[in-house]
């Protein structure tokens, strides 16, 4: 049965048995291969408004009693729709078909009308929302043209979420559901299952201990990447509260209408396998971005093997156990960045199909969901016969859900046939390694995924994919409202009214909008993917070398898709709005832009300043000793510039190195973890591994971070250029010589954690920084 016919089938089924008044259907529900499991498994679950309602009274306290919200389940259309209306007695009524619906249309109504909402950084604005709310003129209504809204990738818990308390997760989940998500990853947690299911198997605490990543990298332990610490063991107690917090995460999902995608069992097992489990199927993983095969070559139990089988279902039962029978998308990825032990396509069809038996043993109504990067990373490896292979062990095409990671750039559904019938969601990737800097693709996420819906039948949602959740969030929320319309979004009008919101509490300079316009036709609009895909690196977090620095294309890169210049001009707009409107720096969403646009310009400044260096170092015909002169005079330059940046960056928190430590410190269950919790957190984002295997790849432009090493890196640098002849310059020389001082840097815990508390006033620094720096200003 065609995904879409399959869903209005149920939906008149569950007419047909007069449900239909405890049951909201929210779009997600799942296609099985009988109706009676698919009706077992909708009337288990009951919906009520309540979780919005206490979305409500968490964000608009002064509100409570200031809307009405009423289901209306239609049993004729795939889609969701909302009504936003006025009531008799003066309230505001918002009407849907699924709870996301209704908390679209809530949102719509926030932002498009009263002109507040909630952010990733600024936080919640509601409760900026006036004592009277205005009344609507005419009705607000949308309709969704897809099923899903999807968010999350599976890294995103170490980039972003890894060491989020309750009250982060709170404030995440409310600007997911406001937004319109109903499909979202649920990770956190999953090492107290597994540990459960290992010790079933034969495993001891130790062999258990081994296995395991530390905190900021168990992401890629998930994918079976790496497995064991290069600090200390994962404590169980931290365990044991993430589990603890996972649950409510789940749950409050479940109230704002978003079905979690829990984790299945993928097959990797600890290194003492082939001891405990000496009859068991065996395969070892391939090494990973170089780490030392002690950190890689996870085992990987073969699915062919009932062993397999029975640790999926007790791994799938125990998590039905803690928090319900809340979903049947399960995510299972057994091949990220990895070759399969054979290209044979038999082999690969066998593999996925044993894999997707075992799943359906364990709940009979699952449908696994797999993110396709592994076809975009390897196409090599992953050629057209071998994806079809690979899908066809999945019997049944409305068992899986695919997620085309990297849809934006890299798309991998149009050379696959659209996944040959499997369903799939066009996802925005854009940011890797939570990379900060500005960028964005707002033609191919409003104008793509509108074209894809036509071509292919089997698409069926829409989703953010990032790496990390990490600046530029006009572009995403542009995605997840490009789900609601079914023609591609008026950018400009979209970017304004956006402002509107992001800028609450009354009338704003017009220069703001004109600012957002300014970057919303250039730094917003990149178009040639082969120059940028994604979001560019800053030459200031990564190695310092002579050449190929400036101007790396592609994944990463650094070469700016925009005139520096055109991000000045729009800098001087938003920053002239804060000068003729001072009550913008109280405004926690203009006082994070303007930090970042600040950050933008500064670091685009860097460029021609480091181009100096290398043209002054190989300048020919001068002495040792005025070459010397030079380097040490554009060396100031340099050191006064990132020292600049620094001050900029501390004036916000969430561009402060101390931020992400001190969170990390307090993520660990007694303090006796804290130093081993921040070594974590320092690792990541700078050598990514225990000597630099993954290098700068998660670098940040943080305050703290720039003054103690990033610029030190560029002195050391400079220094080295000092001593050594052009024609005796050797980067492994340098590099080999930075690599001490950095392990030194990552071990040095224990300090660095508070910030004067004189930065925190972001307009004295930025217009100190605009004396200091005019000509860049300028």
């Amino acid at each position: 049965m065609p995904f879409r016919s399959a869903i209005l089938f149920v939906r008149h089924t569950l007419r047909a048995m007069k449900i239909l008044e405890t049951i909201a259907f929210v779009g997600l529900m799942t296609i099985s291969t009988t109706a009676t499991t698919i009706l077992e498994t909708a009337a288990s679950t009951t919906y009520s408004t309540t979780g919005i309602e206490a979305l409500v009274r968490r964000r608009l306290p002064q509100h409570e009693n200031s809307f009405e919200f009423c289901l209306s389940v239609d049993t004729e259309s795939i889609s969701e729709s909302y009504t936003v209306t006025n009531t008799h007695d003066g309230k505001i009524r918002v009407v849907g078909t699924s709870l996301s619906s209704i908390l679209y249309g809530l949102h719509s109504y926030l932002a498009d009308v009263v002109h507040v909402d909630i952010w990733w950084f600024a936080g919640s604005q509601l409760e900026d929302a006036p004592s009277i709310l205005p009344q609507l003129s005419s009705p607000l209504n949308g309709t969704s043209i897809v099923p899903y809204r999807y968010h999350f990738n599976t890294v995103t818990t170490s980039y972003t979420a890894a060491f989020w308390t309750w009250e982060d997760w709170e404030l995440q989940l409310d600007w997911m559901a406001l937004r319109g998500i109903n499909l979202a990853l649920a990770w956190t947690g999953i090492e107290k299952i597994l540990i459960e299911v290992f010790q079933e198997a034969g495993f001891s605490d130790d062999d258990i201990e081994d296995f395991f990543t530390g905190p900021a990298f168990l992401a890629w332990n998930h994918f079976g990447n790496l497995q064991g610490s290069w600090s200390r063991n994962l404590p169980f107690e931290w365990v044991d509260d993430q589990f603890s917090l996972q649950k409510k995460i789940v749950k409050r999902m479940v109230e704002l209408g978003i079905t979690p995608i829990l984790p299945a069992f993928p097959g990797f097992l600890p290194q003492a396998a082939p001891v405990v489990l000496p009859d068991a199927r065996l395969l070892h993983s391939t090494q990973w971005a170089g780490f030392p095969e002690n950190y890689t070559e996870d085992i990987f139990l073969d699915p062919v093997d009932p062993l397999f089988a029975r640790m999926q279902r007790s791994f799938i039962a125990k998590q039905q156990q803690a928090y319900g029978n809340v979903t049947n998308f399960y995510a299972l990825d057994q091949f990220n960045e990895m070759i399969p032990p054979s290209g044979d396509v038999a082999y690969l069809q066998n593999v996925s199909s044993n894999t997707w038996k075992a799943l359906k043993s364990a709940d009979a109504n699952a449908i696994w969901v797999f993110q396709a990067w592994l076809f975009a990373q390897n196409t090599t490896f992953w050629t057209n016969e071998r994806i079809e292979a690979y899908l066809g062990g999945i019997a049944i095409d409305s068992d899986m859900l695919m997620l085309d990671l990297w849809s934006e750039s890299m798309p991998q559904w149009q050379r696959a046939q659209s996944y040959y019938g499997k369903p799939w969601i066009w996802c925005e990737l854009q940011n890797y390694g939570a990379t900060v800097n500005l960028y964005g693709q707002i033609q191919n996420v409003t104008k793509s995924p509108i074209l894809a819906l036509k071509e292919s039948p089997s698409l069926s949602g829409f989703g953010l994919s990032m790496e990390g959740q990490q600046s530029n969030e006009i572009v995403y929320d542009l995605l997840l409202a490009q789900a609601w319309s079914n023609e591609p979004i008026d950018t400009k009008a979209y970017f304004h009214n956006w402002a509107a919101a992001r800028y609450s509490s009354g009338q704003r300079p017009a220069s703001i909008y004109e600012a957002w316009e300014i970057v919303r036709t250039t730094v917003y609009d990149n178009t040639n993917l082969t120059l940028m895909p994604s979001v560019p690196k800053s030459i200031i977090e990564l190695v310092p070398r002579t050449s190929n620095m400036a101007d790396i294309t592609g994944i990463l890169g650094t070469k700016l898709p925009y005139d520096p210049a055109i991000m000045v001009t729009a800098w001087k707009q938003l920053y002239h709005a804060g000068l003729q409107d001072t009550s913008l720096f109280n405004n926690p969403a203009y006082r994070y832009d303007i930090t970042d646009w600040t950050r933008q310009v500064l670091a685009n400044a860097f460029i021609p300043l480091y181009k100096r260096i290398v043209e002054i170092y190989y300048m020919p015909n001068q002495t040792t000793q005025s070459r010397i002169f030079r380097l040490k005079d554009q060396g100031k330059h340099l050191t006064e510039l990132l020292l600049s940046l620094d001050l900029v960056l501390s004036s916000n928190k969430n561009f402060r190195l101390s931020t992400w430590l001190s969170a990390a410190r307090l993520s660990a269950p007694d303090p006796a973890y804290a130093d081993s919790f921040e070594y974590e957190a320092r690792n990541q984002i700078t050598l990514w591994g225990p000597s630099g295997q993954l290098v700068d790849y998660a670098s940040k432009q943080w305050s703290g971070l720039m003054k103690t090493y990033h610029l030190k890196r560029w002195q050391m640098f400079v220094d080295y250029l000092i001593v050594t002849a052009p024609g005796q310059y050797k980067q492994t020389e340098f590099e080999e010589q930075l690599l001490v001082w950095e392990l030194s840097w990552v071990n040095s815990t224990g300090g660095l954690l508070e910030e004067p508390d004189e930065k925190a006033d972001t307009q004295t620094i930025i217009a100190k920084t605009v004396e200091q720096w005019g000509e860049v200003f300028a």
